[in-house]
């Protein structure tokens, strides 16, 4: 079965950081573009973060770029998140999605994902 369980949420002062991990199992994800999503209560569910399938291509939502980084290590078919400058307006289900498309990171900003959803992780960030 496959499947994509993140780790890593939890609670965080504002200014705080926080590392996520997305672990696939199942099938090797070396050649999928991977990615994150969030969504806050009352909230549409929006893009964050999408890295190729070799990272020679990242993208990242206006809202943490120079504060995010995404990265993948592939050898342990694994996606990271590491969040810095956490803000409330961060709070938020974060999910990790794997896209069989391997160099689709601007196709991932759109929501449709062809491939896998992970059930998410939660991230709050106190004021």
């Amino acid at each position: 079965q496959v499947r994509l369980v993140e780790s890593g949420g939890g609670l965080v002062q504002a200014g705080g950081s926080l590392r996520l991990s997305c672990a696939g199992s199942g099938r090797t994800f070396s050649t999928y573009t991977m990615g994150w999503f969030r969504q806050a209560p009352g909230k549409e569910r929006e893009f964050v973060a999408a890295v190729t399938w070799n990272s020679r291509i990242i993208d990242y939502a206006d809202s943490v770029k120079g504060r995010s980084t995404i990265s993948r290590e592939n050898a342990r078919n694994t996606v990271y998140l590491q969040m810095n400058s956490l803000q409330p307006e961060d709070t938020a289900t974060y999910y990790c999605v794997a896209d069989r498309r391997p160099d689709s990171t601007t196709a991932l900003r759109t929501g449709k994902i062809v491939g896998y959803w992970g059930q998410g992780t939660q991230v709050t960030v106190s004021s």
